[in-house]
């Protein structure tokens, strides 16, 4: 059986690996890929791993085009499944909004992170609601945000630029309590016991709700350069188990130093290239840690797991592919994993499983050929009950974003905010 790496491998490469099993009993070689012969041994012996070992040496040149893959069934369009409707909008005509973030510690206390940017400046701010999203209220911020976390309306924390910041009003008003940098997001099991993960290979713990923090030692295990490694999602099924992700990504000779927008040629013949995807996993609330780390296309940019096991991982490729991303379900309770959803014309850019309820995609229709330009594309809202057969639900028709993260406080209470300044809830 596949170990829990195994559910974030995109499909085309875990069915290479499945077909090619027979075939390395005498060989270390998959197809192109390098694996460990000890490894392959214990996929023979069909031993149940957990998060086992399963290094795979980078290519010297560029990978191949990646073969032709089906995409999953078209989304059906299903208005009775409700609509989202449009909750605020920063619409001035000498500023937009950037939302970074967004998060709901209840059905009713919301808080939203960004940057508001001017003709000549920008400033951070947060957006904070006591009443389900209808009336928000502006919060200006003293350093520039990049997430949030919350465990219910007393305890929330947001990491900025600078550091890690607590709330105990719901977003309203902010304490500093530590001065790390380089981190990218934090997440508490408890209101003390928690964890912050970002650049540099970086994972601090704390034990008194972020007043104090110590450098995770496990964290710094597994292979790549830490200049080039990130460790960019964290997500508890339970209390005891939890998952972070990362990956490492050194730079290309062939990179170039514009974006792709401004090369779009260059960017059609630049094709994805694997990177070392980091785990760590713990099943004692974070006591221990293992590190394993595999070879990948794309980034795991996003889990989402729930208390019934069941899982979603967002993995998402930016250079050119088949694909803009794919999203896998991943049941922890018994290993299984399948390919819940990938279409060219879908840029999923978050994923949120509610608790014993559906499955939410928020995915950005691009407006052209490449599937992350600067420009605005449609926002799209997809809903499943099995993560197999999806709906795509009415949205309000102004509803535009390169990005889009969704907040979830129950199955029918769920939030989506864009990084062109706008939020918008589900309604029945």
């Amino acid at each position: 059986m596949w170990s829990l790496c195994s559910h974030l491998l995109p499909a085309h490469v875990r069915d290479l690996m499945n077909g090619a099993i027979g075939a390395a009993r005498t060989s270390n070689r998959i197809g192109s890929l390098l694996v460990p012969r000890s490894v392959l041994r214990v996929f023979l012996k069909g031993l149940v791993l957990t998060l086992a070992a399963v290094g795979v040496a980078l290519p010297q040149k560029p990978a191949p085009p990646a073969p032709r893959i089906a995409e999953t069934p078209k989304p059906e369009l299903a208005r009775l499944a409700g609509k989202w409707e449009l909750q605020f909008f920063h619409d001035k005509d000498d500023s937009t909004f950037q939302i970074l973030d967004l998060k709901f510690a209840s059905a009713q206390r919301g808080v939203a992170i960004g940057e508001i940017v001017g003709r000549s400046k920008s400033k951070p701010a947060a957006l904070v609601t006591s009443s389900g999203g209808a009336k928000w209220d502006y919060v200006e911020l003293k350093e520039s945000p990049r997430s949030l976390f919350f465990l219910d309306e007393t305890h929330g924390w947001m990491v900025t630029e600078k550091g890690i910041w607590t709330t105990q009003e719901a977003g309203r008003n902010w304490t500093k309590l530590a001065a790390l940098k380089n981190i990218l997001r934090v997440h508490f099991t408890s209101p003390s016991r928690g964890w912050a993960i970002g650049a540099l290979k970086s994972v601090y713990e704390t034990s008194d709700g972020g007043k104090h923090w110590t450098k995770l030692e496990d964290a710094a295990k597994p292979a790549g350069n830490p200049e080039y490694t990130a460790y960019r999602s964290i997500a508890f099924a339970t209390a005891k188990a939890g998952i972070i992700a990362g990956a490492s990504r050194p730079p290309r000779r062939t990179d170039s130093p514009f974006p792709d927008w401004m090369e779009p040629e260059s960017q059609r013949f630049r094709r994805q290239w694997p990177a070392l995807t980091i785990l760590l996993q713990t099943v004692d609330g974070g006591e221990h840690w293992r590190a394993d780390s595999m070879s990948m296309f794309g980034t795991v940019t996003h889990l989402s797991l729930a208390d019934d096991l069941r899982g979603l991982a967002l993995i998402e490729f930016f250079d050119s592919f088949d694909f803009p991303s794919e999203v896998h379900l991943l049941n922890l309770a018994t290993g299984a994993n399948a390919l819940a959803f990938r279409r060219k014309d879908r840029a999923v850019t978050d994923v949120a499983l509610a608790p014993h309820g559906p499955a939410y995609l928020a995915a950005i229709e691009p407006p052209g050929s490449m599937p992350h330009s600067p420009v605005p594309g449609k926002l799209k809202m997809l809903r499943s009950e099995d993560m197999r057969l999806w709906q795509e639900m009415d949205v309000d028709y102004r509803a535009t974003a390169t990005r889009a993260i969704l907040a979830i406080a129950g199955p029918e209470q769920v939030w989506v905010a864009t990084d062109t300044g706008m939020i918008l809830k589900l309604a029945r």
